[in-house]
C-alpha cells in the first residue's frame, strides 16, 4: 500500500467516525435545555465536557478502524470492520433515544447494546493488531460511565424520560 493509500485510508475511518459523532450531533442540537432539566446525580459529568471527550474517543475510533484496514484490507478483516460499523451506527442512534425520542427504558436497553458491540470490536481489533484494540479501551469505559449515567437518568426522572 503507497503512502497516499494509506493517508487517504486513515482520512477516510476518521470520516466515518465523524459521521456517526454528526448523525448523533443532530440529535443533540437542542439536548442542553433538556439536559438541564434533568434531575442529575453528583457525580455527573459538567455538560461542556461532552463534546471533548467525545471528540478524542471518535477520532481513536477512526485510527484504530484504520489499522485494522491497513493490516489486514477489508477482506481480511470484514468481520472487524463490519463490528466497527455496526457499533457506529448503535452509538448514534443512542442519542436519538434519549435526546430526541427521550426513552429512557429503551436508550438504557440500547447503550447495553452498544457496550456489548464495542467489546467485541475491541477484541476483533486486538487480535488483527493489539494497538488497534487498545486504542478502545477509553471508549469501552467511557461508555461503560454513560451506561451507569444512562440508567440513574432514567430512574430519577421517569416523568420525563418515560
Amino acid at each position: 500500500m503507497s503512502r497516499w493509500q494509506s493517508l487517504a485510508g486513515l482520512a477516510g475511518w476518521l470520516l466515518l467516525s465523524f459521521a456517526a459523532a454528526a448523525v448523533g450531533a443532530v440529535a443533540s442540537a437542542d439536548a442542553a435545555a433538556f439536559y438541564a432539566q434533568l434531575s442529575r446525580p453528583d457525580w455527573t459529568p459538567p455538560a461542556w465536557l461532552f463534546g471533548p471527550v467525545w471528540t478524542v474517543l471518535y477520532a481513536l475510533m477512526g485510527i484504530a478502524a484504520w489499522l485494522v484496514w491497513r493490516a489486514r484490507g477489508f477482506g481480511g478483516a470484514r468481520g472487524a470492520l463490519t463490528l466497527f460499523v455496526v457499533q457506529l451506527v448503535a452509538n448514534a442512534m443512542w442519542t436519538w433515544l434519549f435526546f430526541v425520542a427521550r426513552r429512557g427504558a429503551l436508550a438504557f436497553a440500547e447503550i447495553l447494546v452498544l457496550l456489548a458491540l464495542i467489546a467485541a470490536t475491541l477484541v476483533a481489533f486486538g487480535r488483527v493488531r493489539p494497538l488497534a484494540g487498545a486504542l478502545l479501551v477509553p471508549y469501552l469505559a467511557w461508555v461503560g460511565f454513560a451506561t451507569a449515567l444512562t440508567w440513574t437518568l432514567w430512574q430519577r426522572n421517569p416523568a420525563l424520560l418515560g
